[in-house]
């Protein structure tokens, strides 16, 4: 006697998980953060020299200067930037969805480090003086030009300094200032006669100055002071950064490999869901449904997680069905080997079940095995696709094995597919006859 309360219990099943994946699917690939490959933006990686003679690079210079480049990219309004130090002296630096690359790599590469001089080249002033984010871009009172304003931690500074000035000659009351002066390099004489000089500005000191503001004035628009100040408020880099390696995506790049490689991406899911419909009958009505649940599962937790999806990360992903699919083979094998040698349907279902789970198991420990040693040695894009492809084998194990079973179990203890070989792909005429 058929049991029809399990085949309900089936279809309602089905009925939610399909309501479910079709209302919110999108919305949760919406919300997934794309990487570079697939959005746009660059990558860089640095070498980690010492900015001074006979300083050390150790851990702790290296989360400063991690920390500083943060900073930095804040000022950008990059959404999860991912800055990372890797070895004893490189840091590498990931950024997507930046839209003015050039400024970026420029407030990155700048080592902001601000100092106020003679025109004898002497130190003043420099960056450490400045109080925290005691730099703003504002307007020139008088002339109404983009200046930047600076504010120091000691007024007294100013008075002394400028004090000095008014006591040299016109021609060294200078305050010059410099953002990355070179010691040995760099020199006000020779920046001077040339027509676009290094330094800021070079201001005329012409009363004690009583305040603790300073201004930077030039020929400079309002996005350039505003860029000078968030550098300076970022603070200097305790080090030198030395490019070693750079990629570069355009946005429009990245969309189209994104479109591309999630078309391919459909095109081999639809393969595979007509290979188990074609061969495996039933069953492989059962193996959509799971591998179907399968993916929205493994993009419900990549999200979760908040981790990056990459051009790797989709192959990981689709290989990650392949991989559902073995584990739904093998237990469908398992089956047909149990219907073959005689066995009721009830009797096979349950034996092939059984036998199959170990060797589904060790075939997908095997492969996260492989997937942590890539993940734990690889960079940032192999360790995306070794993330995708644990999470995939993961969930595959929930819905591959444990779900098609429950699904298929239903079918198979209702009765209503006793006698049906034929529905489990297997003829009659293959039976053996005990």
């Amino acid at each position: 006697m058929v049991k029809k309360g399990r085949i309900f219990a089936f279809f309602l099943i089905v009925a939610i998980l399909a309501g479910l994946i079709s209302t919110t699917v999108m919305g949760i690939a919406k919300e997934i953060k794309l990487g570079l490959d697939l959005q746009g933006g660059f990558e860089i990686l640095y070498e980690v020299k010492p900015a001074h003679e006979g300083d050390v690079i150790d851990n702790e210079a290296l989360r400063a200067t991690v920390s500083a480049l943060n900073q930095r990219v804040n000022v950008l309004g990059v959404s999860e930037p991912n800055i990372r130090i890797e070895g004893d002296d490189r840091i590498r630096v990931q950024l997507a969805g930046v839209a003015d690359q050039a400024t970026a790599r420029e407030l990155l590469a700048t080592e902001a480090s601000l100092t106020i001089r003679d025109v004898h080249d002497e130190v003043l002033v420099d960056g450490a003086d400045l109080r925290q984010n005691g730099a703003s871009s504002s307007f020139h009172p008088d002339t109404n030009d983009p200046i930047v304003t600076l504010t120091l931690d000691d007024a007294r500074q100013m008075e002394q300094i400028s004090r000095e000035m008014l006591s040299r000659p016109p021609a060294e009351n200078l305050l010059v200032m410099w953002l990355d002066f070179e010691e040995g390099i760099d020199s006000y004489a020779e920046e001077a006669l040339k027509e676009d000089p290094k330094y800021l500005s070079a201001a005329t000191v012409r009363e004690i100055i009583y305040s603790n503001t300073a201004t930077i004035s030039g020929s400079f628009t309002l996005e350039e002071t505003q860029f000078l100040a968030e550098v300076l408020n970022a603070g200097a880099l305790p080090v030198q950064l030395e490019e070693m390696y750079s990629n570069s995506v355009g946005a429009s790049l990245g969309e189209q490999a994104m479109q591309k490689t999630v078309y391919a991406g459909f095109i081999g899911v639809a393969l595979i869901f007509a290979y188990m419909l074609f061969y495996y009958r039933f069953m492989g009505i059962i193996a959509v449904v799971t591998l179907s649940t399968y993916i929205y599962l493994v993009l419900l937790v990549f999200n979760w997680m908040n981790a990056v999806l990459t051009l790797p990360g989709i192959a990981a992903l689709i290989l990650g069905v392949g991989m559902a699919v073995d584990a739904n083979i093998i237990t469908y094998e398992r089956i047909k080997e149990e219907i073959r040698s005689g066995k009721s349907i009830m009797s096979a279902f349950r034996a092939g079940s059984r036998r199959s789970l170990s060797t589904i198991l060790d075939a997908n420990i095997t492969t996260i095995l492989a997937a942590a040693v890539l993940f734990s040695y690889g960079t940032s894009s192999v360790q995306g696709f070794a993330v995708m492809l644990i999470v995939s084998i993961l969930t595959s194990f929930i819905t591959a094995v444990y779900g098609s079973r429950l699904l298929l179990g239903l079918w198979v203890n209702s009765r209503a597919l006793n006698k049906k070989p034929r529905l489990f792909g297997v003829k009659e005429g293959e039976i053996s006859e005990l």
